[in-house]
């Protein structure tokens, strides 16, 4: 009875290993929302990592985060790192692009809890007197995060963060600009 167990243990892993070698290597997670405020404004927010830092969700969710800041102050060549609890983890953020009022490209270098790269596009498209901001991160999956996201969605993981990270953005530069 245990070898029957175990092999249908065995045949159900090696099942999970090889439909995870056929799962698409790319990944792309993307939000937006109109903000009333003109895209240099917003342009602003994030080509500043100590800017950003003030409405990024995942400040929140470790208060003892360490970051630190190297390159110039804003723009291609800032790097801000970061030391995180387990939630926030452990890597880099690097401009790598940078065009006024219109994108904000950063590679991001993972560390912890996963080593990977990947891109995030912040961009800012005027409608009236909004501007739809979109924060986009995409990549290519290695093996083990393609065996993960069997599991986990990463729309649901990080989707809901840069939700939260927009409305915060929002209210930060509509508040102001009311005051």
């Amino acid at each position: 009875m245990l070898k029957k167990i175990l092999l249908g243990l065995a045949l159900v892993i090696a099942l999970i290993l090889v439909v995870a070698a056929f799962q698409p290597a790319d990944f792309s997670v993307k939000r937006s929302l109109a903000i009333a405020a003109p895209p240099a404004v917003l342009f602003e927010q994030v080509n500043d990592h100590r800017k950003f830092l003030v409405w990024n969700p995942w400040m929140k969710l470790d208060p003892n985060v360490k970051n630190t800041f190297s390159g110039p102050a804003s723009g291609v060549g800032s790097v801000c790192s970061w030391q995180g609890n387990r939630d926030v983890g452990a890597g880099s953020s690097t401009i790598i692009e940078s065009k006024p009022g219109e994108l904000v490209r950063l590679r991001m270098d993972w560390k912890e809890p996963m080593e990977g790269t990947s891109t995030v596009d912040f961009t800012f498209k005027p409608e009236g007197n909004r501007t739809l901001m979109t924060w986009h991160i995409y990549g290519k999956n290695g093996y083990i995060g393609k065996v993960m996201c069997l599991f986990m969605s990463m729309d649901r993981m990080i989707g809901g963060q840069f939700e939260l990270g927009l409305a915060s953005l929002k209210s930060l530069v509509e508040d102001g600009a009311r005051k």
